[in-house]
């Protein structure tokens, strides 16, 4: 990276699970660098979901090189989830034909539930299988699969979690970390976010900040989907010696199921 740059930058790792993105810092002049991220940034930061794209560069060993502004700002904490704002950044980009566009022009595919139930199936360990409580959960993936097929397919982030809402000093809410975007249900995103974040009393209400109504069969799909991201939660963990993670998501598919 330093290559980039002067030699007056300081560039350091910014962490995550990747490796592949670090801070920069010159006198009053901060950036955010990521390798190798997606083209979908562009369109990302051309409709402020994220923070402004500065340049991108590509390297002559093939990689590419964006630099985006680096805020001063902090994350979510999970009660700020019930806030109208967060509601309101989620329709946006769940209506976005910029969005979905740029998303089909690099080849994605919509996200069927059929899709994630062969996932989860073929994932899913002997041990893992061999508890009540998955056997239960993974019946009513397969007993609802019919019933959660829909025609309404969007851009969804895929992970929601309160640590990728970004609130700038400036009062910009922002929600980052765009790698594992697809084009889905929107149940995907917003059922996650309920269920995590906001009481079941709470839910109409925040779906009215949302835009819709909640019905009983985007009631099933939201419940599908979290059905399924929690066991493949429980997996995930399960594969990186995470037991503690693991249990606790166990006891959480307990609650939902």
């Amino acid at each position: 990276m330093e290559h980039l740059f002067d030699q007056d930058w300081e560039i350091v790792p910014a962490g995550g699970a990747t490796g592949e993105a670090f801070f920069a810092q010159y006198q009053e002049q901060k950036l955010f660098l990521k390798r190798n991220s997606s083209p979908f940034l562009a369109v990302l930061s051309a409709e402020g979901i994220v923070p402004k794209l500065v340049w991108t560069k590509r390297m002559e060993n093939g990689d590419v090189i964006t630099a985006q502004h680096w805020l001063n700002g902090r994350e979510l904490n999970p009660e700020e989830m019930k806030n109208e704002r967060v509601a309101r950044l989620l329709k946006k980009i769940h209506s976005s034909k910029p969005l979905s566009t740029m998303l089909e022009r690099l080849g994605q595919e919509p996200f069927q539930p059929e899709h994630m139930l062969t996932e989860v199936e073929t994932g899913l360990e002997f041990d893992l299988l061999s508890l009540p409580v998955v056997r239960q959960a993974l019946l009513f993936l397969q007993k609802e699969l019919e019933e959660v097929r829909q025609d309404e397919y969007v851009v969804c982030h895929g992970d929601v979690n309160h640590n990728n809402w970004l609130l700038s000093d400036h009062n910009q809410l922002y929600l980052i970390d765009w790698d594992g975007a697809m084009i889905a249900d929107p149940a995907f995103d917003v059922g996650m976010l309920l269920y995590w974040y906001i009481p079941e009393e709470e839910w109409p209400a925040w779906l009215n900040q949302y835009g819709v109504e909640l019905t009983d069969n985007l009631r099933l799909r939201m419940k599908w989907y979290v059905v399924a991201q929690t066991i493949l939660s429980i997996q995930w963990h399960k594969g990186k010696g995470r037991f503690h993670e693991m249990n606790h998501w166990i006891e959480y598919l307990h609650k939902v199921v």
